[in-house]
């Protein structure tokens, strides 16, 4: 498979290395442009190629946009037409500058990158693990109890893709909904945020947390 990744930071790097181990052409971007990337291209070998954000996007069948949130409004505006599109990021205020419908609960980061990628499948995952904890804790081997990770999404046949994806690279997808109601459940400051459960044990915390209205 075509990935395009746009973010080579902690989470865009070590999902780069994961995709190209598992086999998959990975086109790489970042905001400094690729000449910025050439020993990050050059480490994780001929799978992994370093081109522009625009290229990136264009790139794949599946797009990760691993940057943070309050850039989002920054991506190349019609190049994930049709993509699928796997969205590892966090509304951080202190970081990202407030925004009043987020802070009060009215939509969910994931939502508004819905809404300014329209023709594209927008999918929630990986944002709710530590880069480290991505890095290391891959299982391969298919073992039982494996590290979960939540997905949420409105479109069924693209989270079916990015579980697949999951399971490639050495994890558990766990289905947690659309991105209204998922993409809340595993936002920073959730009782599974960057906690390390099994399937069954992040199943079991999200029946017991309280659900959005």
């Amino acid at each position: 498979m075509h990935i395009g990744i746009i973010g080579s930071g902690k989470i865009g790097g070590t999902l780069a290395a994961h995709f190209a181990t598992a086999g998959h052409e990975v086109a790489i971007a970042n905001s400094r442009g690729p000449e910025t990337l050439r020993e990050l291209e050059a480490e994780l070998g001929g799978h992994v190629h370093a081109v522009t954000a625009r290229e990136a996007a264009e790139f794949g069948e599946v797009t990760v946009v691993a940057i943070p949130f309050g850039r989002y409004t920054d991506l190349p505006s019609g190049a994930f037409d049709g993509q699928i599109v796997i969205d590892t990021c966090n509304y951080y205020p202190d970081r990202d500058g407030h925004r009043a419908d987020l802070d009060r609960d009215a939509t969910t980061s994931s939502e508004l990158l819905q809404e300014v990628l329209p023709g594209s499948r927008v999918v929630k995952a990986f944002n709710a693990i530590r880069f480290d904890d991505l890095r290391e804790q891959a299982r391969r081997d298919g073992a039982q109890g494996r590290r979960a990770i939540p997905v949420s999404g409105d479109d069924a046949e693209a989270k079916t893709v990015v579980g697949a994806l999951i399971d490639q690279i050495g994890f558990e997808p766990v289905d947690v909904g659309t991105l209204a109601e998922g993409g809340r459940r595993h936002q920073p400051g959730t009782a599974v945020y960057t906690v390390d459960l099994n399937a069954q044990q992040l199943r079991e915390q999200l029946e017991s947390a309280p659900k959005h209205p």
